[in-house]
């Protein structure tokens, strides 16, 4: 049930040249893996979608990229508060993930696998997490997820660090009941094509208003359209028909 709520910015850091952590204190019960924040931010007409990294008591997580205007306003923020709209989207079902889920992120599709990994592994899972980056320098949250207990894989495009390659590429040689995943598009097609358990995909989508009423970011599935920011983002693995 969406709920919108003042949160309290309590720490905005850098976690290298892009991506930023913001920790926010307020209420977070209700929220689950893989659902998302909508933030408001002063003087900006549409509010920015952010996908929820963890929860810890009253603090929310949020990780994200500094692409564009929106997300340039977030970085100079320090204290204050912030007008957001949470529990927004179907999150992650951790009731289909067997005893050895495994977990790929890209990117800024990485920030929603750590609450995931952090509730199968409070559920006794054994989780893998494979995380995909171009280079070295964009590595980020591997300590975490690694003391969360979770076994680890870094790839890299350029072979800087960890295996070179794509996620894909390490998916290969890994054994796994069954998978969740978050990344750009063309890497979401290529695990959905090389994949060998049923899994559970999260779209990333450009939104308008983040609750299903303008569906400005509807897609075809079998069962006809559906909004990402309302049915989704996520999706399983049998629902998916991509665009051409």
């Amino acid at each position: 049930m969406m709920k919108k709520k003042k949160y309290k910015v309590i720490k905005n850091i850098e976690l290298n040249d892009k991506v930023m952590e913001m920790t926010l204190l307020g209420e977070t019960s209700g929220i689950k893996p893989g659902q998302f924040v909508n933030i408001q931010l002063e003087g900006l007409y549409l509010r920015r979608p952010i996908s929820v990294c963890d929860i810890k008591g009253d603090k929310l997580i949020i990780l994200y990229k500094v692409v564009g205007k929106g997300t340039e306003f977030m970085k100079n923020i320090q204290g204050g508060y912030l007008d957001i709209l949470t529990e927004l989207g179907n999150g992650y079902d951790l009731s289909k993930s067997g005893d050895k889920p495994l977990l790929i992120g890209g990117g800024i599709g990485i920030p929603p696998m750590y609450y995931l990994a952090k509730k199968l592994i409070e559920e006794g899972k054994t989780v893998k997490v494979i995380l995909g980056f171009n280079t070295k320098d964009e590595i980020f949250y591997e300590e975490k997820f690694k003391n969360l207990g979770a076994q680890v894989f870094i790839t890299t495009v350029d072979g800087s660090y960890g295996s070179k390659g794509f996620v894909t590429d390490k998916m290969k040689e890994v054994d796994y009941s069954y998978f969740y995943t978050c990344g750009p598009e063309p890497m979401l097609k290529a695990v959905h094509k090389i994949s060998k358990t049923s899994g559970q995909f999260s779209f990333e989508e450009r939104m308008g208003c983040g609750f299903g009423a303008c569906m400005g970011c509807s897609c075809k599935t079998i069962t006809g359209f559906k909004r990402i920011c309302k049915e989704g983002p996520v999706l399983d693995k049998e629902e998916i028909l991509w665009k051409d």
